[in-house]
């Protein structure tokens, strides 16, 4: 076996600092990764054998990823550019807060839940799909 040091020389603090950006980046985005693993595994299944239960996996895992990177990182943007765009010279408290709590709070829940019934549906289809063929 080839040790990494023999090949590139890695200084220790180097070395480690690889360690602790691999781990952080793992740790933030473990979720994510499960559902682009998820995303993957429907796309391979929508190519080999198409079907229902391939088709809403693949919708699930994408709202589901979708979902994940809304909360993470488009969020607070996509608020602050709306509230840009739709209110200009007088301020609407109203509409401000509708817009606010639609963004923040009412996306996120509706994507989380809409991924999730599309995997829950996936599941449902197959089951009945195997129920009808032991019979």
């Amino acid at each position: 076996m080839v040790e990494l040091n023999s090949m590139i020389p890695i200084t220790p603090d180097l070395r480690q600092n690889i360690i602790v950006t691999a781990y952080l980046l793992f740790s933030h985005n473990y979720i994510a990764f499960a559902y682009f693993i998820g995303l993957i595994i429907s796309i391979i299944l929508s190519i080999k054998w198409p079907s229902r239960f391939s088709t809403f996996s693949f919708l699930g895992f994408a709202i589901l990823l979708f979902s994940y990177e809304y909360d993470k990182h488009i969020i607070e943007g996509f608020r602050q550019q709306t509230m840009r765009s739709l209110i200009t010279l007088q301020p609407h408290l109203r509409f401000q807060r509708l817009i606010s709590v639609t963004i923040t709070e009412i996306l996120p829940i509706f994507f989380y839940v809409a991924g999730w019934a599309f995997i829950y549906l996936a599941i449902i289809h197959a089951a009945r799909k195997l129920g009808k063929r032991e019979k």
